[in-house]
């Protein structure tokens, strides 16, 4: 897929990566660019188009469709991460309702636009999503369980034409006190849409995480989401 001539939408959209990742889709010419957000958000780009949405909320979520005629690739990239010792229960469900049902939530609305376009489903993940960051394991829980939806989506949306990338990030540079190594959030967006064109299923967009890109296609976990994902296709022609 090429960024060229699409409708784009990006939700957490108003600072850091999801800021970064509306400036990269402009510059690669995105005809339409929503940028989803919680609070009000002015741009000076007339492509753009701000809608009010928390992806925790259905009701923001149905008014956001209602606003968007058309889509190609959805980006969800709403997120939290606090640091915590998993004994808050609250605040672990915060985490599962933004980082996990929010982007289902929002998926689900979207989808109907989506199949229509043939378009592309982004999620943005982390690297926690394959190995536990200790000091924020409900935030690592959660990209845990969205890397599950993601790779089951891939198996159930692809006879519609539909395309599902999971972003498996390092770390970025969001002002975060830590000393794990970040990269530039304009970097990455470069690296998120770079895999989007290239049709990535997996994308290790930073210096951080390319490393590990090869290795992670090549293994055994790789092999048996595609093996589960034949069984699908098995059954549906067996049908």
């Amino acid at each position: 897929m090429n960024i060229t001539s699409t409708a784009v939408l990006v939700t957490g959209a108003n600072r850091g990566l999801g800021r970064a990742l509306v400036e990269e889709a402009l510059r690669r010419g995105a005809k339409r660019v929503y940028a989803g957000t919680r609070k009000p958000l002015a741009h000076s780009d007339r492509r753009v188009t701000p809608l009010t949405l928390d992806v925790t909320k259905a009701e923001q979520i149905q008014r956001a469709v209602e606003k968007v005629e058309s889509l190609d690739v959805l980006i969800n990239n709403a997120a939290i991460a606090e640091y915590d010792d998993l004994g808050d229960r609250a605040r672990f469900e915060r985490h599962l309702a933004v980082n996990l049902l929010g982007s289902y939530d929002v998926t689900q609305a979207f989808l109907p636009l989506l199949a229509r376009s043939g378009g592309a489903i982004v999620n943005v993940l982390s690297l926690a999503a394959l190995a536990p960051l200790p000091i924020i394991p409900a935030y690592s829980i959660s990209k845990a369980a969205a890397l599950s939806l993601t790779q089951s989506l891939r198996a159930l949306l692809g006879a519609r034409g539909v395309s599902v990338h999971a972003v498996l990030a390092g770390g970025i540079d969001m002002s975060r006190d830590t000393d794990v190594p970040k990269s530039s959030p304009e970097s990455v967006a470069r690296g998120i849409l770079d895999g989007v064109e290239n049709g990535e299923e997996e994308i290790f967009p930073d210096p951080g995480s390319a490393p590990l890109a090869e290795s992670w296609r090549n293994s055994a976990a790789k092999a048996l989401e595609r093996d589960f994902a034949a069984l699908l296709k098995g059954a549906a022609a067996s049908a």
